[in-house]
């Protein structure tokens, strides 16, 4: 009887385990990867696309205010002047300086104290509605609504209970404020791993303890999303509160509205540039804060 003899068949190659990916930057290529004089281009290149846009925007309304106003929309040249001469009027006037410097401090302290209030009250009532399920579908709609309704409309209100002072525009800031944070809050605190609530069920930790030590800190990057939002709405809210509250000492609102009514289109427009800027550096300072805060250990995809 003869016997057959199994011959095995060598088994594939395995082919060679390639190397993990490099983690690139959102749009393209690993920063890391860069040659230290590809970086300071990019650098270079970064800081100037900013003066590009911006040099583009004044050949834009030099343009406009000489030619492109009377030609394609049929308007005065006068209801826009030229940068110069929003520069010589506005800032350089030693009169209309004054006034604008004096608004501005007060639309400042009104948006400041706006913010700090809508602050307190946003994270306390995302933290409350975070809670439990029933507290947020009781509370949220209302905060819909609150930030739905026109803030022109809770002017007459607001005049009514409170007069046309310093309270009723801090109150306009607080409502226009508010909802961005509680809503970009609620929504850090609601987005912690479920497998870490589990380790702290695990660990029978308190409801305190999975606050502080789980949710709060996974909420701290949306949060401050909101309170960038929040920073520049305070700021118009100053502005709207300040425009409709005519009663008392004068704030951007009431200058831009003086100089609308004086003719007066150069200062006008300055007090409309400083009110923009008031708003962005509000906003950088908050994202200067968010990078300190959190830049150590929190990298969006960008």
């Amino acid at each position: 009887m003869s016997t057959t003899t199994a011959t095995s068949t060598p088994a594939p190659a395995t082919p060679p385990i390639s190397s993990a990916p490099t983690l690139t930057s959102y749009g393209g290529q690993d920063s890391n990867s860069l040659t230290p004089t590809q970086q300071r281009t990019r650098s270079a290149m970064f800081k100037a696309l900013p003066l590009t846009v911006f040099a583009a925007f004044i050949g834009a309304w030099y343009f406009m205010s000489s030619w492109g106003l009377q030609h394609l929309f049929h308007k005065p040249q006068f209801l826009l002047p030229p940068p110069h001469k929003v520069i010589n009027e506005s800032i350089t006037n030693v009169q209309v300086r004054k006034q604008l410097v004096s608004a501005t401090v007060l639309s400042i302290r009104v948006a400041f104290i706006g913010l700090v209030i809508a602050i307190v009250l946003g994270i306390g009532l995302a933290i409350f509605m975070s809670q439990a399920k029933w507290i947020e579908r009781s509370l949220f709609p209302y905060l819909v609504a609150l930030q739905a309704i026109p803030i022109l409309a809770f002017v007459p209100l607001l005049a009514v209970f409170f007069g046309f002072n310093f309270k009723a525009r801090v109150i306009v800031c607080v409502i226009i404020s508010l909802f961005p944070i509680v809503s970009n809050t609620l929504f850090g605190l609601l987005s912690a791993e479920p497998g870490a609530h589990d380790l702290f069920t695990l660990r029978k930790a308190s409801r305190w303890t999975r606050l502080v030590k789980l949710q709060l800190p996974a909420a701290l990057p949306a949060t401050f999303a909101g309170l960038r939002i929040a920073a520049g709405l305070s700021v118009i809210g100053s502005v709207v509160g300040d425009t409709f509250f005519r009663q008392g000492k004068p704030g951007i609102g009431i200058l831009i509205d003086n100089f609308r009514s004086r003719l007066q289109n150069e200062a006008m427009y300055g007090a409309v540039i400083i009110a923009a800027l008031v708003g962005i550096i509000v906003f950088v300072f908050f994202t200067w804060v968010s990078e300190k805060t959190i830049g150590h250990w929190y990298e969006s995809t960008r």
